[in-house]
């Protein structure tokens, strides 16, 4: 079966406890996992349900001062947000 193309656009991520400067950096490991958990698990089927907002799930991340690993910790949240 052919792999299906998807785009993904998130126009607002909302953060507390984050240094500005550490945005694009947290950007970039977010958008590395998420990439990661589609093509590996797939689409959540809640996404589906409502794509025009997905809601996350709320983390206390450990990785406040390693910008990337919070991005990471960030996209487990959006894609598990998304499933049952």
């Amino acid at each position: 079966m052919k792999p299906r193309e998807i785009e993904v656009h998130i126009e607002e991520l909302i953060l507390h406890g984050f240094e500005p400067a550490h945005r694009w950096r947290i950007a970039d490991g977010l958008q590395r996992r998420l990439e990661e958990l589609l093509t590996g698990k797939g689409v959540p089927s809640l996404w589906f349900l409502n794509p025009e907002r997905i809601e996350g799930r709320t983390i206390r991340s450990g990785s406040l001062s390693r910008p990337a690993e919070a991005g990471t910790e960030i996209a487990g949240a959006v894609y598990h947000g998304g499933t049952k």
